[in-house]
């Protein structure tokens, strides 16, 4: 797995009915952004669950869907997506999720682009 687990520990985490309260929409709509690579989630005991630094108030955050779909095109599962996410770069510098939370979405494209070669 390129993330590793430790990594995954230090996200917080939505429920799917939290993230639908956050974003203003119904359960049925956030399980849609899912399929869709709009967000990305993970299940741990049964239950999906997603990073809630993948929302920007009531919104997703910015480029995020773009670069969802990058490093899924580049053979990224979805533990990895979020391990590459939330991993400090020391290019960046930080993390790509930081970034594009301070709207430096072309960086971390570049970098997604990158790295799913």
């Amino acid at each position: 797995m390129k993330g590793s687990l430790a990594v995954m520990e230090t996200i917080a985490w939505l429920s799917v009915s939290d993230a639908a309260d956050r974003l203003g929409v119904s359960v049925s709509r956030v399980l849609q952004l899912r399929r869709e690579r709009q967000l990305l989630g993970v299940r741990e005991d049964g239950e999906l669950r997603i990073p809630a630094d993948f929302l920007d108030g009531t919104a997703i955050v910015k480029h995020l869907p773009a670069v969802l779909t990058l490093l899924a095109d580049g053979g990224f599962s979805d533990e990895e997506a979020l391990g590459w996410l939330f991993t400090a770069e020391v290019s960046l510098p930080g993390t790509p999720i930081q970034a594009l939370r301070e709207n430096r979405g072309t960086e971390v494209k570049r970098r997604a682009q990158a790295s799913a070669l």
